[in-house]
């Protein structure tokens, strides 16, 4: 598939406006890639606008350029999250049985078009904005744009996608729990959760009325500034908006989370992206660790507490008419805030607000926080199989923030080797978005992040990489395991100083153990590449006392490896200071 891509939002209205490009060939690159895309993601979308619609739109956008008017985001297409509601196209929420078609079109599509951008359809989600995933939605589910095994991420999953793949350079989502930092996150993109009441919520279909928060996706974060200059400000046809004064922060300290409240659910990965990023954040501010309790007892209340009732109450309607019609997960969430009362609700009120007061008091020492957006990823199998779980490990580190009033902006921070992205997210205070949006500007370009992935457009095949230390050695007896599977060599490499090394007893053919040890040394590995089939059947050929589990590499990296149980010990020689299994085979 070669086609254009449309990823920088100011270059298109650069060329638009100085009359260099016109919006209607900008509109055709979008329709060649749309449809391209079509064949590889057609989940992506929940409608979209007519061409004969979008080739007016782009002439009038035309027209206003060579009359003169300046418009900040001529031309510039961009999608809508089937929440938001836009004029002559229906709403749905992922919910067939609710879809309406609004008269008016919510007040920041109003403002985009007056900037001169062009909504050119609405994009699937999560049922009812009620996921971090993605995969919960009659049309279809939404996959990693990088990695089509892997879930977008949620609930603003088609937003995500169509910048992910390059259809648009904005799309609009909204958050309550993470769902405009979570799919960011996944997909290598910058993911902005403005304060609550910066950008008008007239036209949202609600979540959690007082949480909410429309979103942006973008490529950068230039991008993300041009669609904050033509939507921010006071809407007085929104009870929730209002107005905010720029927070200026100091981006000398910034909080983290204290080592012993890191969750990584299993994930070594984001574990080495995230310690590598503090690294880098180290070089330039001083890095405090937070306790995490306080934060996390406040995200509890969102889908533990009673703001399930709120939920309940923007689904009341379909909840007692024709609760059939909506997605299982979603319904086991959202069912129970029905039932919650009113004694529940205050004293849900009353610790929030104390929850409030010890979030607040954390700017006095710092500036921002600097927490990973997500502990890990999940294929879209996993979060099918087990659908509540998985989704709340995914907000861990999100779910608190607009429960306290805190601005936010997802930032990538790595790959992993699966090709799905790491993010961190920079956290602040209302009113610090724009100070957010600088730390970013610096982040990136500082990171040194390598570029993403090519897109995955036919189903990237799953690998892991696996350390072998003995028997499975280039030109040793059991190689010719690694060979029937295919198996790529990646490199040799030497473990972390963290490990000892012993020729095990009456082992045929002779193999070794690696053990984990505070004073081992650095041991000769050789790293291969399976399919993830081919690993499994492997694994299942391992025979005990031997395992695979995960080894750690010098540069503070991990793969699965060979690994022993205790039992290998009896009767091993201890050969650490060969350092590999090949010094000791040459010794003899």
């Amino acid at each position: 598939m070669t086609v254009p891509d449309l990823r920088s939002a100011g270059a298109i209205a650069a060329e638009v406006g100085a009359g260099t490009r016109s919006a209607v060939a900008v509109m055709e690159e979008m329709l060649a890639r749309v449809a391209a895309y079509d064949a590889v993601q057609p989940q992506v979308w929940i409608s979209r606008a007519a061409p004969d619609a979008l080739f007016a739109a782009a002439g009038a956008v035309d027209a206003r350029v060579a009359a003169g008017e300046r418009l900040p985001l001529a031309g510039v297409p961009f999608t809508v999250k089937d929440n938001i509601d836009v004029a002559g196209l229906e709403t749905t929420a992922a919910c067939p049985a609710f879809a309406y078609r609004p008269e008016r079109s919510a007040t920041v599509v109003e403002r985009l078009a007056a900037a001169g951008a062009i909504c050119v359809g609405k994009t699937n989600l999560d049922q009812f904005a009620t996921g971090l995933n993605g995969t919960r939605s009659p049309y279809g589910a939404p996959r990693n744009a990088y990695n089509l095994a892997y879930v977008s991420g949620g609930s603003s999953s088609g937003s995500a996608v169509a910048v992910a793949a390059g259809l648009v350079p904005f799309a609009l989502g909204t958050d309550t729990a993470g769902s405009g930092r979570v799919p960011a996150a996944f997909q290598h993109l910058v993911g902005f959760k403005p304060s609550k009441g910066r950008w008008s919520n007239r036209g949202l279909v609600p979540a959690c009325r007082t949480l909410d928060c429309i979103t942006v996706f973008t490529g950068d974060t230039g991008d993300a500034r041009l669609v904050d200059r033509a939507i921010a400000g006071f809407d007085a046809e929104d009870p929730w908006s209002k107005p905010l004064s720029d927070r200026p922060r100091g981006r000398g300290t910034i909080g983290v989370p204290r080592r012993s409240q890191r969750m990584w659910f299993g994930d070594a990965e984001s574990e080495y992206l995230y310690d590598r990023a503090l690294e880098r954040f180290a070089t330039r501010a001083e890095l405090v660790e937070i306790d995490l309790a306080p934060l996390l007892e406040a995200a509890q209340l969102l889908y533990g507490g009673p703001w399930v009732a709120e939920r309940a109450a923007a689904m009341a309607d379909i909840l007692a008419e024709n609760p059939d019609a909506i997605d299982p997960a979603v319904r086991a969430v959202v069912e129970p805030g029905s039932a919650m009362s009113a004694v529940e609700l205050f004293n849900g009120i009353y610790r929030l607000a104390e929850l409030k007061r010890h979030a607040d008091l954390l700017w006095d020492g710092i500036d921002l926080l600097a927490f990973p957006t997500t502990g890990t990823t999940y294929r879209v199998a996993e979060l099918l199989a087990a659908p509540i779980a998985l989704n709340s490990n995914l907000g861990f580190y999100t779910n608190f923030v607009n429960l306290l009033d805190m601005a936010a902006v997802a930032v990538p921070a790595g790959i992993r080797a699966n090709g799905t992205g790491f993010g961190i997210t920079l956290i602040g205070p209302a009113g610090s978005d724009l100070a957010l949006l600088e730390t970013a500007d610096a982040w990136l370009a500082t990171a040194d992040l390598p570029s993403p992935p090519p897109l995955d457009l036919e189903g990237r095949m799953q690998t892991v990489k696996l350390a072998v230390v003995g028997a499975h050695l280039k030109d040793m007896p059991l190689h010719w395991q690694l060979i029937s599977r295919e198996a790529t060599f990646v490199g040799a490499f030497e473990t972390a100083p963290s490990y000892r090394l012993y020729a095990m007893a009456d082992s045929v053919p002779p193999k070794p153990a690696l053990v984990h040890s505070e004073d081992g040394a650095p041991i000769a590995v050789e790293v291969y590449e399976l399919g993830v089939a081919e690993f499994g059947s492997f694994v299942a050929e391992v025979p005990a006392p031997l395992a695979i589990g995960t080894v750690t590499l010098a540069d503070g990296s991990s793969v699965k490896g060979f690994v022993a149980e205790p039992r290998a010990l009896v009767g091993a020689e201890d050969i650490t200071g060969l350092g590999g299994w090949r010094a000791y085979i040459a010794r003899g």
